[in-house]
């Protein structure tokens, strides 16, 4: 029966979980304006890279300056971890046309803690830049990568749902995403997991790069089990000790035990999978220690009826630590790791916070649907929230909800009388300052210049207001002077 259902499941492809995005093609292309000229001169770059990067330097764009900018005061160690931050930006907002973060900033990836501002100037290029155009030209190109991947994709995550005998249906509420991003330095695969998102980016290659979607797919079906039995994998840490001999291994996986099984069995399966035995003695000597033991167990994984997700706390509970130690005494680890034809990130996650209660539980219900535009139920939400008996900063926020709705709503008056309220109610420093510059902006629409200009400065003198409250601010009272 589960055999039988995955069968009749529709492919990635046919889910819209292969695809392209829209805020990780303005990131790329403001990125590939501002001096991003990694591997350039590279046969395997797709010629959209050229193409959109010489239609950008054809226009006037009043903004590349200070995205250049930008750009430059937050460069990175390598054109690797350059990429990598700008990837992580485009998976974390809304997108076009105003690219407005996803989530709550300490719910952020950490990469993109100091990008806060980046936004409003990717809102302001997508416009300048006519980025809409652009994005309807490079769909032919986009496409045919789709088609190249399809099949492969297709044929690769089936094999692993049939393997782990892994019905889909059970994991309602999390998402498995592969972009495809043509703007990039070629041969990368950056992989991230946030909360229960889990996405593979994958940059022009010679070959589709199958193989790293196949693992990435192992990461998201397998991450939560060792999370979940964590007590049960956590009885065999001893062995850790050995692994951290290893010289290839990376310290991440030194750090944590738990992304190290997983990467063990996931390697043991891949063996198993591609019919490469011998990836398993690699494995082994680069410090994935216990990929042996799970290869060898994966026999009578498949002699047996349950799924990998009912199956894996007894695949953990029958290590012998005795049988391991003995086996990883004679292991002579390798120096280095073996050299790969593709760039590989490791995993980069959202810290992982407290789950929520109360009116925090309920005010973060509250964003996530203004982010997702649901205006009627967040509206309710909010209000939900005022009508409880919440701290005064909660109250706060409900409001400054409340009047980002009206904006959006085009009732000026109302959102300036919720902004006002926001002030009465001790507001968090990043809500305080928002409201400032939101009435602000509220009093120069109005013809209020001086008004605007107390609300501005105000907002500047907000001790802890975020990065992009701050630019907010300070670019609206240069404007206000040029005028």
């Amino acid at each position: 029966m589960l055999i039988a259902s995955l069968l009749a499941r529709p492919c990635l492809a046919e889910l819209g979980q292969l695809d392209a995005s829209p805020s990780l093609f303005t990131a790329l292309a403001a990125l590939n304006a501002a001096g991003y000229d990694a591997e350039l001169n590279s046969p395997a770059n797709h010629p959209l890279r050229q193409m959109v990067r010489q239609h950008i330097a054809s226009r006037n764009i009043p903004v590349l300056p200070e995205l250049k900018k930008f750009i430059g005061l937050h460069r990175q160690k390598n054109d690797t971890q350059e990429l990598s931050q700008y990837i992580s930006f485009g998976l974390s907002v809304t997108g076009p046309p105003t690219f407005e973060y996803l989530t709550r900033t300490v719910d952020r990836p950490p990469d993109i803690l100091p990008l806060d501002g980046l936004g409003e100037l990717l809102a302001q290029f997508h416009r300048e830049a006519d980025i809409d155009d652009l994005w309807a030209k490079a769909q032919p190109a986009i496409d045919a990568q789709i088609a190249r991947y399809h099949q492969g994709v297709t044929d690769a995550v089936f094999n692993v749902n049939v393997y782990l005998r892994n019905d889909t249906r059970g994991f309602l509420g999390r998402r498995f995403q592969i972009f495809l991003d043509l703007l990039g330095a070629p041969n990368q695969i950056q992989t991230r997991s946030y909360g229960a998102d889990y996405f593979v980016v994958l940059t022009p290659s010679p070959e589709p790069q199958i193989d790293d979607v196949r693992h990435g797919y192992l990461h998201y079906l397998l991450d939560p089990l060792s999370t979940k039995y964590s007590d049960n994998v956590m009885k065999k840490k001893s062995l850790v000790d050995y692994a951290m001999g290893a010289p290839a291994l990376a310290d991440h996986y030194k750090e944590d035990y738990l992304l190290l099984v997983t990467e063990c069995l996931i390697k043991a399966l891949e063996s198993r999978l591609s019919k490469k035995p011998a990836m398993v003695d690699q494995a082994l000597a680069e410090g994935f220690i216990l990929t042996p033991y799970f290869y060898e167990q994966l026999p009578a994984f498949l002699k047996q009826e349950q799924s990998m997700r009912m199956y894996y706390p007894e695949f953990i509970d029958a290590i012998d630590l005795k049988k391991e130690i003995g086996r990883l005494e004679q292991v002579k680890f390798a120096a280095a790791t073996q050299v790969r034809k593709a760039k590989v990130t490791a995993i980069v996650e959202a810290p992982r916070q407290p789950e929520l209660t109360g009116a925090a539980k309920d005010l973060d219900e509250a964003e996530r649907l203004y982010l997702a535009r649901d205006l009627k139920r967040a509206r309710e939400a909010y209000l939900k929230i005022l009508q409880g008996a919440g701290e005064r900063p909660d109250h706060a926020r409900a409001y400054y909800g409340l009047a980002r709705i009206a904006i959006l709503q085009k009732d000026p008056a109302l959102s300036e009388k919720l902004f006002q309220k926001v002030l009465e109610y001790q507001p968090d420093p990043q809500t305080k300052a928002w409201s400032l510059v939101y009435l602000g902006r509220l009093s120069d629409a109005s013809g209020e210049g001086e008004q605007a200009k107390t609300f501005f400065k105000e907002a500047l003198t907000v001790r802890g207001a975020s990065e992009g409250a701050r630019k907010a601010a300070e670019k609206a009272i240069e404007a206000s002077i040029k005028r």
